[in-house]
């Protein structure tokens, strides 16, 4: 049974078995088919004009660090948002592109192209395809719960390196020289050296644009920072011809929307291009799901994550056909979209139309659009994606979390975002191992006043009752950790001292067992037995017969220290030992 899919569906995104096809593959357009126009096209018109006011200039923005002309980023603005209204399950979300999937794209993308132009256009609207095919698939194989592997620690690192990653891309357009050397260290020796040879007029605008959006960001939070400093900044260029001095401008965009065409590229790169489009596809799919949860919940509505994830990929495949690149969900723009009123995916379509509008008819406003404005645009952006606040709490409870999560930014940082993604997903499996091979384990006993056997180590004052043990393992008892399970088990049981008569194993958090656990607890009943002590069962009783069965290692008369519950078996060595002296009353203990 997919646990994932039972949690995130609802009443809002599930549709019965018996109802049309369509319906079932795109739940959005359910909700636009049974659109109440009065009550809310008023709230989601106002909202989606405010969405298309600050994604044009950071479409554009993006763009630019995607390494296209910038009219590309309103090519991947506009069909990827009417995909995800019909096929997704978010009210709010805003698919567009986004700085971390930008930059991923052009690692992925650059080295291939060999600095061809239009190959690399041509391989980054085949990677799009292919990240979205990738999506796809993995709602039909119902993986959407994959969106949770990647542990919040090591997103926020790779989000914090990709950060830094794109500050260090923009540095050079706010001062108006190139950067070319690559890792960190030459690079800050490369932007220290050229500090003297900046140019004045540039370093004037981008260090202007980038004080007013750090100050509305502070004292207009929901204004349209970007877009007000971007026509300030090329009211400035236009007026004082600073374009003549040697600022650099847009220029010229083409208006009119592109003509659908096959990518062009040599079959030799498909491969390569195929792997990065995996680790593209986790990147858009954990981003987009992790934002589309948070907003669902801040408006108490549930999210599919397999329709998600199906919804993803065919707002990427728009994407592709409309000659654009990569997205995913846009954090900034879906928070505008919410603050501003905005209720349904009517929102997204508001802004879509409002963006099409742009690229049809206004293209010419932009030509004096300042490229050192955009770089202090993306800077801003980087800087909304650095989380330290979350790193500070996580610090607070689990320091090892914080190193993970400084290593994944350490690996994007050093070795790029793909390759950093692969470092995450390393990470994250190193973690899952690791917590799942060595889970925490621990001796129980009882608190005078407290229900329940707690921990004796977390809890000073309880006790254990001579004779008995009881032993709780946080985990599965298969082929990786049963050796760890036996060697744990038996140091718990020499603690007890030659006293011991029964070992209980709290058996409800052994979720499963194969064979070598199997294996390992006959090995520990036949050790203990060598000792004078029982190896006694609680919880799981049926569970437990069963798995000894299957294996052969049942024995009938083991049936009488296989108990369903830890009080019965606490009550059962009461009775069985009458002379053990208790250290609480029987109520107490039981």
């Amino acid at each position: 049974m997919n646990t994932g899919t039972l949690i995130t569906r609802s009443a809002d995104s599930a549709t019965p078995a018996r109802a049309p096809l369509l319906m079932r593959i795109a739940p959005g357009l359910k909700a636009i088919l049974n659109y109440r126009f009065s009550e809310d096209f008023r709230h989601d018109a106002i909202a989606g004009v405010c969405v298309a006011s600050v994604a044009v200039p950071v479409a554009i923005a993006y763009a630019q660090l995607a390494g296209f002309r910038p009219e590309v980023g309103l090519y991947s603005s506009i069909l990827p948002l009417v995909a995800y209204a019909i096929f997704g399950t978010s009210r709010h979300l805003i698919i567009n592109p986004d700085a971390a999937v930008c930059a991923m794209v052009a690692a992925s993308v650059a080295p291939l192209a060999a600095g061809d132009p239009n190959l690399y256009a041509s391989m980054s609207v085949m990677l799009t395809l292919l990240a979205g095919v990738f999506c796809i698939l993995a709602s039909f194989f119902r993986l959407g719960a994959v969106g949770d592997f990647l542990s919040k620690p090591i997103l926020i690192g790779f989000m914090n390196g990709v950060a830094i990653s794109i500050f260090q891309g923009q540095i050079g357009k706010i001062c108006g020289f190139s950067v070319k050397t690559e890792g960190m260290l030459r690079w800050i020796q490369e932007v220290v050296a050229k500090l003297p040879q900046a140019h004045g007029p540039t370093l004037a605008i981008g260090l202007g644009a980038l004080l007013v959006l750090l100050l509305m960001r502070r004292m207009a939070p929901h204004a349209p920072a970007a877009l007000i400093v971007v026509i300030v900044a090329g009211a400035l260029i236009a007026f004082l011809k600073l374009d003549a001095r040697g600022v650099a401008v847009l220029g010229v965009i083409p208006g009119g929307v592109p003509a659908p065409r096959l990518p062009e590229f040599p079959l030799s790169a498909l491969p390569a291009l195929t792997a990065k489009a995996a680790g593209l596809a986790l990147v858009i799919f954990s981003g987009g799901v992790a934002t589309a949860r948070s907003f669902a919940n801040k408006s108490h509505h549930q999210i599919d994550m397999d329709a998600e994830l199906a919804a993803l990929g065919a707002a990427n495949i728009a994407s592709a056909l409309g000659q654009g690149f990569a997205v995913t969900d846009a954090d900034s723009r879906t928070a505008v979209a919410f603050a501003s009123g905005g209720r349904t995916q009517m929102t997204g379509l508001v802004a879509a139309a409002c963006m099409g509008l742009v690229l049809l008819f206004l293209t010419n406003l932009l030509k004096y659009v300042p490229v050192p404005a955009l770089g202090a645009v993306l800077i801003v952006a980087a800087v909304s994606l650095f989380d330290f606040t979350s790193l500070r709490r996580i610090w607070r409870v689990d320091k090892g979390e914080v190193a993970l999560s400084f290593i994944t930014t350490l690996g994007v940082v050093l070795v790029g975002p793909i390759n950093g993604i692969l470092v995450a997903v390393t990470l994250a499996l190193a973690r899952f191992i690791r917590g799942t091979a060595r889970p925490r384990d621990e001796i129980l006993g009882k608190v005078e006043g407290m229900p329940g056997f707690l921990s004796i180590e977390r809890h000073c004052g309880a006790q254990t009752v001579a004779g008995l043990q009881i032993y709780r393992f946080g985990g599965p008892i298969t082929f990786f950790n049963a050796a760890y399970f036996k060697e744990r088990a038996l140091a718990a049981a020499n603690s007890a001292g030659p006293a011991l008569r029964w070992f209980v194993l709290d058996a409800i958090p052994i979720t499963s067992v194969d064979v070598t656990g199997l294996d390992a607890l006959d090995e520990l009943r036949r050790e203990l037995a060598e000792r004078g002590a029982t190896l006694v069962v609680a919880g799981r009783r049926t569970e437990f017969l069963t798995w000894l069965r299957q294996i052969g290692l049942h024995r009938p008369e083991d049936d009488q220290f296989v108990f369903p519950t830890m009080k019965q078996a606490v009550r059962a060595f009461r009775e069985a030992t009458p002379s053990v002296q208790l250290q609480l009353p029987i109520e107490e203990l039981t």
